[in-house]
């Protein structure tokens, strides 16, 4: 039981096809005890796919960009445990005019909107839950990545914007780190979730999967990044932080396609 005792938030859960769902199953299957977070009319997604897991957990309502709702999950979380031991960040959005092919005609504010909810946010999730974490005596967060040292099609200011979302990772395992809080991301390769059919193009990242990763990439199943969102959540990686943990069939590794070894 690899979560025993810990108590973590989940962000980001929609529907049971979700990592965030996936690695919430997982948590509680290892022993932990969790709550879900979700906001406006995709709430009730939320509170439906809640009712799917093992242990229908409680679905708090929170708007990372509103920090009245941070401040009252923190003021609900402190009656309910008193500490938590960890959290998954699985939060990000991006206007429809910063994605597409749009990206010399994006707005400034359409590219701040998505640098404020996709990387800005995981500042947001860790510094309010600092306070319980320290109650803890430390813990671990985990954010939901997908690399960008490459620039994609149509992917646009969200990959900029997944970019900082590791650079924010290093510095909040800088800040962090005297609290023993470890603070990591895990880069994914492309999945069949509702956020990632919101990208204009996503199937020529899925035909790029196949062609180039040395392992088989399933895009239907989220358990091997959930996985290892729980490890990362868990005492067995105690010394890793300010890390990117690529979860993709080695995709990242490989500079063309498979070997032809007939």
């Amino acid at each position: 039981m690899l979560l025993t005792g810990k108590r973590l938030v989940i962000t980001g859960v929609l529907t049971d096809g979700s990592i965030a769902w996936h690695a919430a199953r997982i948590a509680q299957e290892q022993g932990a005890d969790i709550v879900l977070t979700g906001f406006g009319r995709a709430i009730r997604l939320t509170e439906r796919s809640a009712n799917r897991l093992p242990d229908p957990p409680p679905v708090l309502e929170l708007d990372i960009n509103d920090l009245d709702h941070m401040e009252a999950l923190v003021a609900d979380l402190a009656d309910r445990w008193g500490a938590v031991d960890g959290a998954l960040h699985a939060i990000a959005f991006a206007p429809g005019d910063a994605l597409g092919g749009n990206f010399l005609d994006t707005p400034a504010d359409s590219a701040a909107a998505a640098f404020l909810t996709s990387a800005f946010s995981y500042k947001t999730l860790a510094a309010g839950l600092l306070p319980l974490m320290r109650n803890a005596g430390g813990g671990a967060l985990v954010t939901l990545d997908f690399d960008n040292s490459l620039a994609w099609p149509s992917y646009d200011w969200m990959g900029v914007s997944k970019s900082a979302l590791q650079s924010v990772t290093r510095y909040l395992a800088r800040y962090l780190g005297d609290d023993g809080i470890r603070v990591n991301a895990v880069s994914a390769g492309p999945l069949a979730t509702i956020a990632a059919k919101s990208i204009p193009g996503i199937e020529e990242f899925i035909d790029a999967w196949h062609e180039r990763a040395p392992l088989p990439w399933d895009i239907h199943d989220p358990e091997p990044v959930a996985r290892m969102v729980c490890v990362l959540l868990s005492d067995w990686a105690p010394s890793t932080t300010g890390e990117v943990v690529h979860v993709d069939g080695g995709f990242h590794a490989m500079a063309m396609g498979r070997p032809n070894l007939d």
